[in-house]
């Protein structure tokens, strides 16, 4: 297995609606081309930037269909296909490896606390309706309520299919000590992208974030000066990326429905907006939208180093 192909800057895809708010397969596209044209390494499909807990099996289904269409192989593509109950689960993971997904990705289960064991047994099943596909597994502790500990993840090891973690703890040496306990053969991928820098000096191969997709060039840029060992030009990235994360967040609407703004004022790129429960924008969040488009722009123009 090549398991380079999983390192480097993977934006975690945005659920991209029609004016109905349902799952619009041409924006689904557009934002796929998009992203591969910004020269990033890969997708993370189906996980929490793309709204996944409000979506049906076959929303998912049909943006996964449309990221593989429109990237054509072009990008390393890893569909995450975690339900809350294990059939429908396994029913995203064979869909994925009939659609040549590079890996499959899973949460453990949300609200019941499940014993380790049953966690274990959950993503073994998830990753048994895939059997060619290798497996990633997603340590969110703080949304999903179970952390991926130490002993749970030497039993994931048992299974061949078990790549690699997305760690999203905020802890980062969390990230070292999952990559110790997989060896070689294995990815580990740094989730908070507020600590970018951080996970990938301590260990992680790479990363995957929910706010790549609205500033790719920057994450690129961090992951380009890390390789030439350049850190303090990499802190100084970072620092411009959080101020970015931290303006976004100010406003009264969803993180994302604040992302898929920004994407309309500097590409030019609508996506829809964001699916109930999530809280759409208010009037007065434009001048937070507003000024974090501009952020990122001066940011891209002062630090890019690459043509962007």
């Amino acid at each position: 297995m090549d398991i380079e192909k999983f390192y480097g800057v993977f934006p975690a895809f945005y659920a991209c609606y029609d004016e109905n708010g349902e799952i619009s397969a041409e924006r689904t596209q557009a934002l796929a081309r998009h992203l591969l044209e910004k020269g990033v390494q890969g997708l993370y499909v189906g996980g929490s930037s793309g709204e996944c807990i409000y979506q049906s099996v076959e929303d998912r289904k049909k943006i996964l269909e449309n990221v593989m269409q429109a990237v054509k192989g072009k990008l390393t593509v890893i569909a995450h296909v975690a339900c809350n109950n294990t059939k429908d689960s396994q029913e995203l993971a064979a869909h994925a490896e009939q659609l040549g997904a590079d890996a499959i990705a899973a949460i453990p289960p949300i609200y019941f606390h499940l014993p380790e064991y049953a966690v274990a047994q959950y993503w073994n099943d998830i990753s048994a309706a895939a059997p060619a596909t290798p497996f990633i597994i997603y340590n969110i502790p703080q949304l999903a309520g179970t952390a991926l500990t130490m002993s749970l993840f030497k039993t994931m090891l048992e299974n061949p299919m078990v790549i690699g973690v997305k760690n999203s703890s905020m802890a980062a040496q969390d990230i070292q000590m999952f990559k110790t306990a997989a060896g070689e053969g294995h990815v580990i991928l740094n989730g908070p992208d507020e600590q970018f820098i951080s996970g990938r000096v301590i260990g992680a191969d790479g990363g995957i974030g929910g706010t790549y997709g609205v500033m790719p060039e920057l994450f690129l840029t961090m992951n380009e000066l890390l390789q030439k060992g350049e850190i303090e030009r990499a802190k100084d990235v970072q620092n411009a990326v959080n101020s970015v994360i931290y303006k976004m967040c100010e406003a009264h609407g969803n993180l994302y429905a604040v992302i898929k703004e920004i994407l309309r004022i500097n590409e030019k790129l609508d996506i829809g907006g964001v699916r109930r429960p999530l809280t759409e924008l208010i009037p007065e969040d434009m001048p937070v939208v507003n000024e974090a488009a501009r952020m990122i722009r001066e940011a891209v123009s002062k630090y890019c180093v690459k043509s962007c």
